[in-house]
């Protein structure tokens, strides 16, 4: 019999990715079901991107390319980062990955050893804490909460940095919470870093153009830029222009570090898919239109989902500054019964009651690290959003001691 790694049997599969599975053979039997689990755009890849991609095939771009990217693309990407966020960086300072998903395994990979700690504040991406593990180092996760925002404070930093602390992880816009950091606290938290020169910052920035004003997407290498040559910055297309599964993502940071993740990549995957990456050159041209159309239609289904959870028994939810996912408490829900007679003990009680009763799928704030929530994505048609609200009050107001 082959044997299973121990990093990988201490690795569970994603949450969101089950909860996505279960709802999928529940459908394959005939049930009618609401799917709100899944952290994708509903909207068409833009038309010009998809012209590209094919462009790219008729013009022979289907061999492989240099591992870390087409020079055209790494070029855009330098040109992306001054533009939108007064960053400087050469080509050689960035690497293109097949998606962020990549961009940060390999940055993790390819900067932790056995014993190193990651500091990861909850809620977070489920995926964050596990690849740290499957790199053989510890995630160090510092929980955050409704009441204030979802955000990190500069005290609980400080108290969580050791000597053996080598990164910490940014997320902001925030999956799962849609929390966005301004500009005044990503300074407090640099104010911290400037006391720890081991520690870098690894700042997940892949919602950035979906941010709900008067917030304001700001990113902490542009914020503290003494502070640069400690940050990487991840980003990609598939968030902002409905391309998750043309998987290209992009990171920019010390070329010391881009290097090794160039090496990680070269040893693993090689290069991403040249035709995405064509396609991808493409959707860094596109300006305005498309982002605001698209933004002020997520605005408006955060708001409408928002209004409906506020009208629901055991539940409270923070607005979301950006992002396209609500993470409402559902504390008030727990230690009572459903109409089926399932006694609801925490989040994953509640979020498997709801799909088995009601057919809606949402996702367990215990793999985002904070509990009792649940993920709610937003990224869905008007009638699928209010079909699942319906079923959700439903079950809410079902509930009994």
């Amino acid at each position: 019999m082959i044997r299973i790694a121990e990093t990988v049997s201490r690795v569970p599969i994603s949450p969101s990715v089950a909860m996505l599975q279960r709802a999928r053979k529940l459908v394959e039997q005939g049930r009618d079901i609401v799917s709100l689990c899944a952290g994708e755009p509903d909207f068409d890849t833009p038309a010009d991107v998809r012209d590209a991609a094919i462009e790219a095939i008729a013009a022979g771009h289907t061999r492989y390319t240099a591992v870390d990217g087409i020079a055209e693309l790494k070029r855009a990407v330098c040109e992306k980062f001054r533009r939108e966020n007064d960053l400087d960086f050469t080509p050689d300072q960035v690497c293109i990955s097949a998606g962020g998903k990549q961009a940060i395994f390999n940055a993790l990979f390819a900067t932790l050893d056995p014993g190193d700690e990651v500091l990861v504040p909850a809620p977070f991406w489920v995926s964050y804490p596990d690849m740290v593990r499957l790199c053989g180092a510890t995630p160090v996760i510092l929980p955050t909460g409704i009441d204030t925002g979802f955000k990190l404070d500069p005290e609980q930093l400080e108290a969580a940095i050791s000597p053996r602390t080598r990164w910490l992880i940014i997320n902001s816009p925030g999956n799962p919470s849609g929390a966005v950091y301004t500009a005044p606290e990503l300074e407090t938290l640099a104010a911290v870093l400037r006391r720890h020169a081991h520690v870098a910052v690894l700042s997940d920035d892949i919602y950035e153009h979906i941010v709900f004003p008067p917030a304001r997407f700001v990113t902490l290498a542009s914020t503290a830029p003494d502070l640069a040559g400690r940050v990487l910055t991840v980003n990609g297309v598939s968030k902002t222009f409905a391309m998750t599964g043309w998987r290209i993502g992009y990171a920019a940071g010390d070329a010391r570090v881009i290097d090794a993740m160039r090496v990680v990549q070269s040893q693993s995957s090689g290069n991403p898919a040249s035709i995405s990456q064509w396609a991808a050159l493409a959707a860094l041209a596109i300006r305005g239109g498309y982002l605001d159309a698209n933004v002020q239609r997520y605005r408006d289904r955060r708001d409408r989902l928002i209004d409906a959870l506020g009208s629901m028994p055991g539940i409270r939810c923070a607005t979301p500054e950006g992002a396209f996912y609500a993470f409402p408490h559902v504390g008030g829900c727990l230690g009572r019964v459903t109409a089926a007679g399932h006694r609801i003990e925490n989040d994953l009680d509640f979020t498997n009651a709801l799909l088995d009763e009601q057919g809606v799928a949402l996702v367990q704030g215990a793999g985002y690290g904070l509990s009792p929530h649940v993920r709610i994505s937003f990224a869905a048609s008007d009638d699928e959003l209010d079909e699942g609200c319906r079923r959700l009050r439903e079950f809410c107001e079902n509930l009994r001691p």
